[in-house]
C-alpha cells in the first residue's frame, strides 16, 4: 500500500502542508512513521479523509484550482469494476471527478484506492454558466 508524506497529502488535499500537519496532529487522520523519522499517511486513510475533508468542506478557501492543461491531480477514493466497464473516482482536492473506463484500462493501471492518480480531460465543448 501506499504511504504519502505530509507534503504529498496536503497538496492532494488541497491544503497548506501546515494544515495537513495540524490535522494529523489534532488526530483527524492517522499517521505512522518511516525509518528516518518521517510521518506518514496510508493511502486508504488518505482516501477516506480526503472524502470527508471535501463533504464537510474543512479544506482551505484560498486554493487555486485550474483547468490549464485540464490536469486534476488527486487521489483514487473508489475503483467499481465490471465485467467490460469501470468506474475510477478521484478526489482533487475538493473536486470529485468520475471517469468511465474500461476494466482493462484499469487493471493494466494498476488503479486501486488510496493511490494518486491524475485525471485529465479532454473536451471538444465546455459550458460554464455563471450562477
Amino acid at each position: 500500500m501506499q504511504s504519502y508524506t505530509i507534503g504529498q497529502a496536503a497538496r492532494l488535499l488541497g491544503v497548506s502542508p501546515d494544515t495537513a500537519r495540524r490535522w494529523a496532529d489534532a488526530g483527524k487522520v492517522a499517521t505512522h512513521r518511516d525509518d528516518s523519522g518521517r510521518r506518514l499517511i496510508d493511502g486508504r486513510d488518505l482516501a477516506a479523509f480526503s472524502i470527508e475533508v471535501a463533504q464537510t468542506g474543512t479544506g482551505e478557501d484560498d486554493a487555486s484550482y485550474t483547468s490549464a492543461r485540464n490536469a486534476f491531480p488527486g487521489i483514487v477514493t473508489a475503483v467499481k469494476l465490471g465485467d467490460v466497464a469501470a468506474q475510477v473516482e478521484i478526489q482533487a482536492g475538493p473536486h470529485r471527478l468520475v471517469s468511465l473506463l474500461t476494466r482493462e484500462a484499469v487493471e493494466e493501471l494498476g488503479l486501486e484506492v488510496g493511490m494518486q492518480a491524475t485525471a485529465r480531460v479532454k473536451s471538444t465543448s465546455v459550458h460554464i454558466d455563471r450562477s
